[in-house]
């Protein structure tokens, strides 16, 4: 062939250079076949006979030399550059060989560049070519695909249309990845139009990235409408429609289709196994689970690393947390997603202070957090109920730059509010700029937690002036602040507001009313709104109407509650034990006899009652008449020392708090080792004085209790923060911020 040639001696030494990252064995047309030895020689034989020339030569002449193949030379070239001066001295040589006009030199030219991470070379390369090739055209767009620069990837198709040159084969499912990407359907669907017009309805993989777009962007139907009318599905296929439908939550139907590929016999390969696993994980199916992981056992995928993190989620979420950490330990460097998912198991399972340590660890190791780590973090700390913990989590997300982050923001604030500061709460809450239905609803849930209705209430409103739309989670919050309130009136009036927003009440919201009427004293009121209700009431309606039952010793209407609950939920001990409690508060020792054997018979025992007081950023753990504790003489002296200032100050015992049938003596007694009591003593001899004590009590507090707290801290001039199973009390100067409604 004939070349038209510019090439100086001073360009040999790189032309030299390229020796050092040829292959061992090359035969570019028109050469002999060469061995590692041999080849330089053949090279610096070339080479010597164009630096023998008389220079400077005209670029109008032409050398003679048919037997060497350029494009497999310069190709061999490109293919083997790992440095951006590779492509430097490659460009020169294609430049002044004038190469640089050979479409496919420079397409291969593009892809090199792509390959080493050197997009603007790229991008330079190919807006110097006066008329691109559909192939030139392809290099660019599937590089910025392939990169994940989606815009300027669906940019270069509009300008390749523009230009007149038509997509093929190779085009089009770039450009979907890209739409799917960013995303915009709207473009995607012209895109599929395009695809009609041009013929490529039956192209398998333009299909398939039809498929990709439509579930990506939320229309899983006409990704399924798409995928049925496929006549020929490979595996992308599959995967690309079970991935749609977990992605869109709707696992069940992901795990149908996962069933129809099997009876087809499509081998699944490790990405469908990925979104297989998956959606087992939603549906919280350990056991097909399992089998999936024996599938990837036997395919000898267990080391794949988006596999791994599957499996580590599916055990955590369905509270193997030990099986998960295995998978856990198994990476060496894991990524964020490992990370996530096993902190976010053990968060989700009650194993609030591995998750805790954990995330700390990853904090102490730099590793890059993302949203998902805090928020399960923050979770984490919600649930341990420290406020030491709780500050320094905010202090750490102040810091960070999630502190704007609307989701994290939210967890805080209920982080905070469960951690006993609902002031803290607020401090978040004003600070979030663009505040959504979630944020706002977090806060009213937060005061409705300690029982502030009023500031929940004065919250809606402000949140309706802000031009926010309430939604159900937001009834929620403002019925159990009225109901923890004893704001009757306001609630009843919130909820029949519901339906003007649009919100149809729920069994929550339904059971919110129940116990708001039943608190106020009005049960039959209760129990003709329950046998008004349009749906049918459950376990929590008739749990609401028990409780106020047992507040008002309403013996009748509580047995024919109870009845109903242990119908719908037979092994739930806490029904028992609420009717236990109704029996006792009414001295019907026999009836108390009777469910004690009833639950006897039916295996079941009552929840142990502990609490745990925060001192010094560490949890101390008390149970009724606990004397395990290193310094449990101390905290009986301190504890009969209150007793006898108790008395002094003329408080009367609530024996009717006791259940069982003992003396006077006896009640007395037992009453004054509850275990809120125990921890207050030991926060009183552990603490300095003035020191604000806060306490976690896992079941209701009793009436003798709350009564003795709301003295006590009047008494020792503290104030007293106890949460327990339903809510938040703050006792300070002998008043509870529940005004004794709770």
């Amino acid at each position: 062939m004939y070349l038209k040639l510019s090439l100086s001696r001073t360009n040999l030494n790189s032309a030299l250079f390229f020796l050092n990252f040829f292959p061992p064995r090359i035969r570019p047309l028109g050469l002999p076949t060469a061995t590692a030895s041999e080849f330089p020689a053949t090279l610096f034989k070339f080479l010597n006979f164009y630096s023998s020339l008389p220079l400077p030569l005209d670029h109008s002449d032409y050398i003679p030399y048919s037997g060497f193949d350029f494009d497999s030379f310069f190709s061999s070239l490109l293919d083997h550059s790992v440095h951006k001066r590779h492509l430097n001295q490659i460009h020169a040589q294609l430049v002044v060989s004038g190469l640089v006009e050979s479409g496919f030199l420079v397409t291969k030219f593009v892809n090199a560049s792509w390959n080493i991470g050197e997009i603007g070379y790229a991008r330079k390369v190919f807006d110097e070519f006066p008329e691109p090739s559909v192939f030139l055209w392809n290099a660019i767009i599937r590089g910025y695909s392939s990169h994940n620069f989606f815009g300027d990837a669906i940019e270069m198709y509009s300008r390749m249309q523009a230009s007149g040159v038509n997509p093929d084969g190779f085009t089009l499912p770039c450009v979907l990845k890209a739409c799917s990407g960013v995303p915009v359907l709207e473009v995607g669907k012209r895109v599929h139009g395009q695809i009609f017009r041009l013929g490529f309805e039956s192209d398998v993989f333009v299909q398939n990235g039809l498929v990709a777009l439509y579930a990506k962007c939320g229309r899983v139907e006409q990704a399924r409408i798409v995928f049925e009318g496929l006549d020929d599905r490979n595996i992308v296929s599959w995967t690309s429609m079970i991935s749609g439908y977990g992605q869109n939550g709707l696992p069940m139907e992901a795990l149908r289709i996962f069933g129809q590929m099997r009876q087809r016999n499509v081998k699944p390969d490790w990405i469908a196994l990925v979104s297989v696993l998956r959606a087992y994980t939603d549906v919280e199916d350990l056991e097909q689970g399992k089998s999936i992981h024996g599938c990837v056992v036997k395919m000898g995928l267990e080391f794949e690393p988006d596999l791994l993190i599957s499996l580590t989620a599916m055990y955590a979420k369905c509270g193997q947390v030990m099986v998960a950490r295995s998978f856990f330990d198994q990476m060496e460097i894991p990524n964020v997603m490992m990370w996530n998912a096993m902190i976010s198991g053990y968060a989700k399972n009650g194993y609030t202070n591995e998750a805790v340590g954990l995330f700390q660890e990853m904090i102490s190791k730099n590793i890059r957090t993302d949203s998902i780590t805090v928020r399960s973090a923050i979770l984490a700390c919600a649930q341990v109920g420290s406020l030491d913990l709780a500050k320094w989590m905010g202090d750490y997300i102040n810091k960070t730059e999630y502190r704007n982050d609307v989701f994290v923001n939210t967890a805080l604030i209920d982080m905070f509010a469960k951690c006993g500061s609902v002031d803290l709460a607020r401090e978040v809450f004003d600070r979030t700029l663009d505040k959504d239905v979630v944020v706002w609803s977090a806060m009213i849930v937060g005061y409705g937690l300690h029982g502030r209705g009023q500031d929940a209430i004065d919250l809606f409103y402000a949140m309706k002036q802000a031009g926010v739309c309430p939604n159900d989670v937001t009834f929620v919050g403002l019925l159990t602040a009225c109901n923890h309130s004893g704001l009757v009136e306001e609630g009843w009036e919130l909820f029949h507001s519901m339906k003007y927003y649009g919100i149809e009440a729920r069994h929550q919201h339904y059971a919110c009313v129940v116990d708001l009427l039943g608190r106020s004293g009005h049960l039959n009121e209760a129990y003709d709104f329950i046998t008004t209700m349009p749906i049918e009431p459950g376990v929590s309606v008739w749990g609401a109407l028990l409780g106020a039952c047992k507040i008002y010793r309403h013996v009748t209407l509580g047995e024919y509650a109870a009845e109903q609950l242990f119908s719908l939920d037979p092994f739930n001990t806490g029904h028992y034990v609420q009717l236990s409690n109704l029996y006792a508060s009414s001295r019907l020792w026999d009836s108390v006899a009777k469910v004690r054997i009833l639950m006897r018979e039916k295996g079941l025992s009552k929840d142990l009652g502990y609490s745990l007081i925060e001192i010094n950023g560490k949890l101390q753990a008390f149970r009724v008449g606990d004397k395990s504790h290193p310094r449990f003489k101390e905290i009986f002296e301190e504890l009969e020392s209150l007793e006898r200032r108790l008395k002094e100050a003329g408080f009367i015992p609530h024996i009717e708090s006791v259940l069982h049938d003992l003396n006077q003596e006896e009640k007395e007694e037992t009453l004054c080792n509850h275990s809120e009591r125990l921890a207050i003593a030991y926060g009183l001899i552990s603490t300095a004085p003035g020191t604000t004590l806060r306490i976690t009590k896992n079941l209701r507090a009793c009436i003798n209790c709350h009564s003795a707290t709301k003295l006590i801290s009047k008494l020792v001039n503290r104030e007293i923060v106890v949460r327990d199973a339903n809510r938040f009390h703050h006792f300070k100067n002998g008043v509870c911020s529940c005004r004794d409604y709770w």
